[in-house]
């Protein structure tokens, strides 16, 4: 390893954040994979951090689609058989947007599929799963254990939910050096949990399969497994932190989350503001900024246009761009969206996204019920959710749960007023208008149930009809709220920099180059882990 490593505890080494090495490892990352929130993390937050100054690379698996967008793509490292009769390369390459250097774990009877990366063309989870991210796994360990002959090694290996959970627990079963492991929890109610009898399957030791290992309720569990020995966890919000520690929201985990407080971190995720950026976005039919919204107003008549819905610029419009499930209160906006309709002649909703056959089902037929009002697009496509972000009037984002949720901060980025309930990074970002007009960016309301939504979605409605400079001033306070990765990211380095045992320098202002050293936080281990925090056997 690097000449600069510190041992003692009594005089951490500086270091120019870019001898810090990080390897991301995650099921997908923009653009090569996505489904939800966690890809546009993965591409966002590593950018963040290099331009911080570390150096990050990635890893996902080899998905049809990622090694067609992959530049440059080069079979690099032949790992034989990770797991019996799944045979595994890496492949290097860079991302097409960003140019971060990427390693494609290849094993085409796994990886190269129809469908999505986790369920078939038909809606349906892959039934290997397990193998399928337990492979991703044990091939990020061999990398990051340096047992590939590279000569970029990472001093720290930075997990992503539930498909990475193995990966802290593999580290700390190599034995000898090893990186320190952060696992992020973007979700806690997606598990990974299996039959005990998958350990076996996946290469892991019989004495995990008990309550101190990675037992769960009778299965086995990847985000157990992250969550136990990790050396630390983190999730995407403050709130959705404390909230993962209670029964309501922990799904079966809070008493180990409990276990491991001191070692449990809340960042709130960022955006890409460059990406999601209403002044630029090459989506949009037009641009604007928050102080000539004139565009926006050209946005919404072309977006009522290509959906079909009645050519009213004064009609409020209403949108969703999520996920249908019970966890987004889909059934609710499914239940009450008539309701509002019956009582708002002029309102339109237009909706986004895929999940619950019957919800998809519910939704089309109410578009086809409110002819020129509601308009119902399953599935995804990038530029349709910029569109949408940009020339509505009202996000409609309610959830039973929410660990940090993106929509509502590209809806504010755009001037698009969201209405959102006070749970996890949703009560983080949106400030309610009972705060006050200087504070206030939407509607917020506190019961899962569809009274509560619909009398939030009746106060946005009130103040678009009749307050026009309070509203006005609502889609400023989005417009001009700060949800980039710049701070998130400062604090992702100083969690780095606590468990590498070193002191981080500051770059100047224009990124090019290091200011006198600043302590980030006087440290005391040393950033390659001779023996492990927790013993995993």
């Amino acid at each position: 390893m690097s000449a600069n490593v510190s041992t003692s505890v009594d005089a951490p080494t500086v270091l120019d954040p870019h001898a810090v090495h990080v390897l991301f490892v995650a099921s997908e990352i923009y653009p090569l994979a996505k489904t939800g929130g966690l890809a546009d993390v993965c591409a966002a937050l590593p950018q963040a951090l290099c331009a911080q100054g570390l150096d990050v690379q990635l890893m996902m698996p080899a998905y049809p689609d990622a090694l067609y967008q992959l530049v440059a793509p080069r079979p690099v490292v032949d790992l034989g058989e990770v797991l019996p009769g799944a045979r595994v390369r890496l492949i290097h390459g860079h991302m097409p947007d960003s140019g971060l250097p990427t390693w494609l774990v290849d094993c085409p009877s796994l990886y190269r599929r129809p469908g999505t990366p986790y369920r078939d063309p038909d809606g349906r989870d892959w039934p290997d799963n397990a193998r399928r991210y337990g492979v991703l796994c044990h091939a990020a360990a061999r990398m990051a254990l340096n047992r590939c002959g590279l000569a970029w090694v990472p001093h720290v290996v930075h997990c992503h939910d539930w498909h990475t959970g193995l990966l802290p627990l593999l580290l700390q079963l190599g034995g000898g050096p090893r990186p320190s492991s952060v696992f992020t929890i973007h979700n806690a109610a997606f598990q990974g949990n299996y039959p005990l009898a998958t350990l076996a399957k996946l290469g892991l030791p019989e004495h995990l399969a008990s309550a101190e290992g990675i037992e769960f309720f009778g299965q086995m569990s990847f985000l157990k497994a992250g969550i136990r020995y990790a050396d630390k966890v983190t999730t995407v919000s403050p709130t959705y932190a404390r909230e993962l520690c209670t029964p309501e929201f922990g799904f079966g985990m809070e008493g180990l989350l409990n276990a491991r407080r001191d070692d449990l971190h809340g960042i709130i995720n960022g955006i890409d503001d460059q990406l999601w950026n209403p002044q630029a976005d090459p989506y949009l039919p037009f641009r604007y900024r928050a102080t000539e919204l004139g565009g926006k107003r050209g946005c919404k008549r072309v977006l009522q246009d290509m959906l079909g819905l009645d050519p009213d610029p004064m009609a409020p419009l209403a949108v969703s761009v999520s996920r249908l499930t019970q966890q987004k209160m889909a059934d609710i906006v499914l239940q009450q969206l008539p309701v509002l309709l019956q009582r708002h002649s002029r309102l339109q909703f237009a909706l986004h996204g895929n999940g619950d056959r019957e919800i998809e089902s519910g939704l089309m037929a109410m578009a086809a019920q409110w002819p020129g009002r509601v308009a119902v697009r399953i599935g995804y496509s990038e530029a349709l959710a910029h569109r949408l972000h940009a020339g509505a009037d009202l996000l409609l984002h309610p959830s039973r749960f929410e660990p940090c949720g993106l929509a509502q901060m590209y809806a504010m980025r755009y001037g698009t007023v969201p209405v959102v309930r006070r749970v996890g990074g949703l009560a983080d970002s949106v400030v309610d208008t009972s705060q006050g007009a200087g504070r206030a960016t939407g509607f917020v309301f506190d019961a899962a149930n569809g009274a509560a939504f619909v009398d939030a979605v009746e106060r946005g409605l009130g103040t678009f009809y009749a307050q026009p400079d309070s509203w006005s001033a609502l889609q400023r306070g989005g417009m001009h709220a700060d949800f980039s990765w710049r701070t998130p990211a400062q604090a992702y380095m100083q969690l780095y920099a606590q468990l590498l045992g070193v002191v981080l320098m500051e770059r100047d202002q224009a990124g090019s180059g290091p200011n006198l050293p600043s302590l980030i936080r006087h440290l005391a281990r040393p950033r390659w882990r001779e023996t492990a925090s927790r013993q995993a056997s």
